[in-house]
């Protein structure tokens, strides 16, 4: 019974930690900001860290089945 909430869960981790990770790498390949007023370096660090997060998170709900 609480398998589907669980993957529901993991699944929407999953792929917003990938979306993230694919659009900051895009974003930093073509040298363009990942968020306007913050210094380059540490935003595209903050994404990564947050899409990887995600990931994880994602990764942890879907072992729990």
């Amino acid at each position: 019974m609480d398998g589907g909430p669980a993957v529901f869960t993991g699944a929407v981790f999953a792929l917003f930690g990938l979306a993230l990770l694919a659009w900051t790498a895009v974003r930093v390949r073509h040298r363009e900001p990942v968020a306007h007023g913050v210094s380059p370096v540490a935003s595209a660090a903050l994404a990564t860290l947050a899409a990887l997060l995600s990931l994880a998170a994602g990764a942890w709900c879907l072992s729990r089945l």
